[in-house]
């Protein structure tokens, strides 16, 4: 299995990052938003560099292999964190991986429990459901998701 490495961004060409952002597969599964560009997406970087220098944060770029597959992190939420991963299709077999590393960054940043929004494409997961201590509908940015809270002790325990 290729060895997967979670990067600051500022250590991450923002043109490398376009292609991956802007991929019309994983789009799908995103909230909508423009195309970025060479401008937008450095403002963008800027701000998940701040976003991950929050107290009980973290984001940061995933590469795969060497190879650069998208971004992750432990982000606030209007009422909590939650967990991100977005990452290229071509790399899409390596989420667990990665759900795995952010329940143990949200362990070592102390959260109680952590939220994981999939938007109304993705199909429920009965593996999250089962270690959720509760799944519902919620709409965020005008779109529905299914979020899965998942309490971290609970996580380990098992």
């Amino acid at each position: 299995m290729s060895k997967i490495e979670f990067v600051s961004f500022n250590q991450v060409e923002p043109e490398d990052l376009l292609p991956i952002v802007n991929e019309p597969m994983l789009r799908k599964h995103l909230v909508d938003h423009p195309i970025f560009d060479s401008v937008s997406i450095k403002e963008w970087m800027d701000g998940k560099i701040k976003t991950g220098s929050i107290p009980g944060c973290r984001v940061r770029a995933v590469f795969i292999g060497g190879i650069l597959a998208g971004w992750c992190g432990i982000q606030p939420d209007d009422n909590g964190f939650e967990i991100a991963i977005v990452i290229s299709k071509s790399f899409w077999g390596f989420g667990i991986s990665i759900f795995s590393s952010l329940m143990c960054w949200a362990k070592a940043l102390g959260h109680k429990e952590i939220m994981f929004h999939l938007l109304e494409t993705r199909p429920e997961y009965k593996a999250l459901k089962s270690k959720a201590t509760k799944v519902q509908k919620t709409e965020l940015l005008g779109r529905n998701f299914t979020t899965y809270f998942i309490s971290v002790d609970k996580w380990y325990a098992e």
